[in-house]
């Protein structure tokens, strides 16, 4: 039978797949119903559901028509959690588009509600998810790029953060910020945020107020620390000045802040946007590598390079001519290019000397 979600109890049993955006189920069919699947199904805005019309225990399940009491905060550290981590961060991103269109009404920031939904998530990230913060760009469409893009910039930097050796409160507070740094471009108007053609000069200096009132969503706001309303300001400043909206250097940025400015980089790099086609996160790090240099933290981007070149030998890829290889060897100097052997074939390749060629996916 279908009933409404809000009627749900524990130890109903699901008759029916609950589908998602993506071809895995968000909940599988006889799964025996626990507070923290309903849970997951209301972050997914699913309303109704099959299930049968008796508990997993073989006692009679009666609909109420009384909606269920909330249930507490769980620490999902202790638990084995229920869904893989991509589908978590999908249902993150559905609750990011309601606040952020609640935000575009004119409502406040509620942080309580917003910790309650990435607390756990930002946790699984740092945990246990390991490369999968950086394939996040793979869900990322034109359409919805401004949510993904928010909610993967607080995955990224609460992990980068945690392996420069900042604790957990802090990481916690980089990770708030990230999610937060894009609020202000609720301000923005539509026709600028969603335009499928490049900006103009006056509509990217309109773009370029949005870490203000970004700011000035957060700026009350007791439980966020003043690091990380700091660093949502100073999210677009460069080492070198060139970046606004106040146009600080070196010193005067926040370290957080120049942790999210390279993950908001690179995830902006690797995603499909409105008017600019991604990038392999490879050739991505290549550019970081080359050319960034003095607008970034060297220490922020050798530790996301480290991160994702960790690959080792016997690690599965696939270059950007779309052969597929396995890596040999792995020079410290040249992480990005490491020697590979084609699969197809058994040659040997250094991508070192094969500057057209660049890994495309590391396969998990």
């Amino acid at each position: 039978m279908r009933v409404a979600t809000s009627q749900l109890e524990p130890g109903c049993l699901l008759t029916k797949d609950v589908m998602g955006q993506t071809n895995r189920p968000i909940v599988s069919k006889n799964t025996t119903l626990q507070p923290l699947h309903i849970d997951v199904l209301k972050k997914f805005s699913i309303d109704t559901v099959e299930v049968s019309n008796r508990r997993s225990d073989g006692s009679l399940f009666i609909v109420s028509e009384t909606t269920e009491k909330e249930e507490p905060d769980q620490d999902l550290r202790s638990e084995e959690p229920v869904l893989p981590f991509f589908e978590s961060y999908l249902a993150a991103v559905q609750e990011y588009k309601k606040w952020f269109t609640s935000w575009q009404g004119g409502s406040p920031v509620n942080i309580s509600t917003i910790r309650k939904v990435m607390v756990p998530l930002l946790e699984r990230a740092v945990d246990s998810a390991g490369h999968e913060v950086f394939s996040l760009h793979h869900y990322t469409s034109s359409k919805n790029y401004i949510y993904h893009h928010s909610v993967a910039m607080g995955l990224l930097s609460s992990y980068v953060a945690s392996k420069m050796g900042y604790n957990y409160g802090e990481w916690i507070q980089v990770g708030l910020a990230g999610l937060l740094a894009d609020s202000g471009m609720a301000k923005i108007s539509e026709r600028i945020t969603w335009k499928e053609a490049p900006l103009t000069e006056r509509e990217y200096e309109m773009v370029k107020s949005h870490p203000t009132y970004s700011y000035r969503n957060v700026e009350k706001i007791s439980s966020l620390s003043n690091h990380a309303k700091v660093a949502i300001l100073q999210h677009h400043e460069r080492l070198d000045g060139t970046g606004y909206p106040l146009g600080v250097s070196e010193d005067k940025i926040h370290p957080f802040s120049q942790i999210i400015a390279v993950c908001d980089m690179y995830h902006a790099m690797t995603s499909e946007r409105m008017y600019r086609r991604k990038q392999s996160p490879y050739k991505v790090l290549e550019e970081i590598l080359q050319e960034q240099f003095g607008r970034y933290d060297h220490k922020v981007i050798s530790a996301l390079v480290k991160e994702m070149t960790s690959y080792s030998t016997g690690t599965k890829i696939r270059l950007s001519d779309h052969r597929e290889a396995e890596v040999i060897f792995v020079e410290k100097t040249n992480p990005t290019r490491p020697l590979v052997q084609i699969i197809e074939d058994g040659q040997f390749l250094p991508l070192k000397e094969q500057l057209d060629l660049h890994i495309e996916e590391v396969y998990e």
